[in-house]
């Protein structure tokens, strides 16, 4: 791929050439290998270089054409800006989009930093060892069917007829495990954990291997449990992925679109115990994929959406900000429309709570370490959800594993009904969270 330099000379020339005088222009290239195993042998071993740009043009009547390509010599820029240019005049009359007014606005850190990629062998061989640990940590886990060890190098840029240009790189690599039970007269159990970093050297494999084992193990001995109404916990991973299905509660465009739990009128009221916050922080320490701008070239930042549990801020785009006079966020992507979606969550406990908790000491609560199908048991418009589980019920540190259930509630009441929220803090792929504790919930038993 071209670099950004010569991309922009390519675009402004062929912009020149075809009388445009108005575009925008956001790529990416992955590269990326990736390798899976099963049982002593690899099963898999994929690398791609996936590259793309989405190019937006504005006709003299300031409608917009948008159109996408992985061709970016000068002859693909020129067919993209021509085939934009065109689709221009059957564009969208109302809320045009826009430039970002931010899109030339000096970024305080740009990341450029590229790790050396690893040999596909050394992949292997380090997937199959954590596969090998894993297997021997107990005689009832019999094999790890979802597993992966992958390393991707990422480039990003988005320029504009403005003048704004931008580019960052960075490399990640991550590992993911996933172990099955069998024990006779039993049913299989299984659970899994996830690393990430910037580099292979640091994953932390190790500690995914044990993470997955202890989990696994803890499921081995399980039982029936009672429906009714119970003392909840989630785990960091089950409450950001709880959140991220009822997103709408702070992204515009969805407010905007009449198909949000919020309007524009409900900042300022509490929406939440005031225990609990929660910011968007594309820049946070913790996020190894960071990302310094958004698909229309908008600075990334924090944003405070639940402060003491009062609902503060919106996710935007630059047409969002603009219908409802305020500033863009960088939380913007481009493709045949513009959408808005969180960066990274940040959740954690606000002041302090008058009662601690503690999990050696409570007594039969729930603790909830992963939701399932919540692509089929969220209501993400009406606020509630029924979803299967995979946790524990705790007696006094006595961890006893759920045969299987399913938790049902409504996520503004829920939000309400927090109790207690643990001070430390875990990474998972969608942000940092710690434990949270919910007064009451709904559990439904076999």
């Amino acid at each position: 791929m071209p670099n950004i330099n010569e991309i922009a000379t390519y675009a402004q020339d062929n912009a020149q050439k075809l009388g445009i005088q108005k575009f925008d222009i956001y790529g990416s290239t992955v590269d990326e290998t990736s390798v899976q195993v099963d049982q002593g042998e690899p099963k898999q071993v994929k690398a791609s270089n996936r590259s793309g740009v989405t190019v937006r043009v504005w006709n003299e009547d300031n409608t917009i054409g948008i159109t996408s390509t992985t061709d970016v010599d000068p002859k693909g820029l020129e067919l993209a800006l021509k085939t934009a240019y065109e689709a221009s005049f059957f564009g969208v009359k109302e809320n045009v989009p826009d430039f970002s007014p931010e899109a030339t606005v000096p970024l305080a850190n740009t990341l450029n930093e590229k790790a050396p990629q690893a040999p596909v062998s050394e992949l292997i061989e380090k997937l199959l060892v954590a596969e090998k640990e894993l297997l021997a940590a107990h005689p009832a886990i019999k094999g790890v069917p979802y597993n992966g060890l992958a390393q991707r190098d990422i480039d990003r840029f988005y320029l504009n007829s403005q003048g704004a240009l931008r580019t960052e790189s960075v490399s990640l690599s991550s590992v993911y495990l996933y172990s099955k039970t069998e024990e006779e007269g039993k049913k299989p159990r299984s659970a899994g954990a996830y690393r990430i970093n910037r580099s292979l050297e640091n994953l932390d494999i190790n500690g995914c291997i044990q993470e997955t084992a202890e989990k696994t193990i803890s499921h081995l001995n399980y039982d029936k449990i009672k429906t009714g109404k119970y003392r909840v916990i989630f785990s960091p991973e089950a409450f950001l992925s709880l959140l991220g299905a009822f997103s709408n509660l702070f992204n515009a465009q969805n407010i905007l679109d009449k198909q949000s739990l919020s309007t524009p009128d409900d900042l300022g009221k509490q929406i939440a115990s005031p225990l609990l916050s929660v910011y968007d922080d594309a820049l946070h320490p913790a996020n190894i994929g960071a990302e310094s701008f958004d698909g229309e070239g908008t600075p990334t930042r924090q944003i405070r959406l639940i402060e003491n549990g009062i609902l503060t801020g919106f996710l935007h785009s630059a047409g969002t900000a603009k219908r409802l006079n305020t500033q863009p966020t960088g939380n913007a992507s481009i493709g045949a429309k513009v959408s808005v979606s969180p960066n990274f969550y940040h959740v954690f406990a606000s002041g302090n709570s008058e009662e601690k908790f503690s999990l050696e000491t409570a007594d039969n609560v729930i603790l909830i370490d992963d939701l399932h199908a919540l692509h089929a048991g969220v209501k993400s418009l009406q606020g509630s959800f029924s979803l299967p589980f995979d946790g524990w019920l705790i007696n006094k540190g006595v961890k006893t594993s759920i045969e299987s259930a399913t938790v049902a509630g409504d996520f503004l009441e829920l939000l309400k009904s927090i109790i207690y929220v643990e001070p430390e803090v875990a990474l998972t792929p969608g942000g940092v969270a710690p434990k949270i504790w919910v007064e009451e919930l709904s559990i439904t038993g076999e």
